[in-house]
């Protein structure tokens, strides 16, 4: 038989084991998702289709619902683009979306006179996402090259 002094610190004790098993599951980690260009592909119209890949860094999953952006390339900009793909990205993957910009000349011609090696590329805009809900603001920078055997189209 257990003395009465091991008996009150056994009973003194239990609460805290039995809140220690009560509520634990995984703990959700929200970080801010983010955008590159995946691929940018001139048109016959010289339109660009532009391949957003959005990028879900949280270990939940969530709905990207709006993209906004400003591009950049070659230091030239290029205009913006918007785009509400209603798109749910599980935890710490991506997806693409595309949408198609209508370049400004000095972007469209820094492109058009790219026949090797890279072009530098800036994204600013903001990622909103409703399952977490957030509103995101994002900057990147990174290049593209053109694809040996398809014209006019960079990755």
């Amino acid at each position: 038989m257990m003395p009465v002094a091991h008996r009150r610190l056994v009973l003194a004790l239990l609460p805290l084991l039995l809140a220690g098993c009560v509520g634990g599951g995984q703990v959700r980690n929200v970080f801010p998702p983010r955008a590159s260009l995946g691929q940018l592909t001139v048109q016959p119209d010289g339109h660009w289709t532009l391949q957003l890949r959005m990028q879900n860094y949280s270990n939940v999953s969530a709905t990207f619902t709006r993209i906004d952006a400003k591009v950049e390339i070659a230091a030239q900009p290029a205009g913006s683009v918007s785009a509400a793909p209603n798109l749910r990205i599980g935890p710490e993957s991506a997806d693409v979306v595309d949408t198609t910009l209508a370049p400004s000349p000095a972007a469209r011609a820094a492109v058009a006179a790219l026949r090797s090696g890279s072009i530098a590329y800036k994204l600013d805009g903001r990622i909103v996402t409703s399952d977490p809900k957030g509103d995101y603001k994002y900057h990147f920078e990174g290049q593209l090259s053109p694809v040996p055997g398809l014209p006019g189209v960079l990755r």
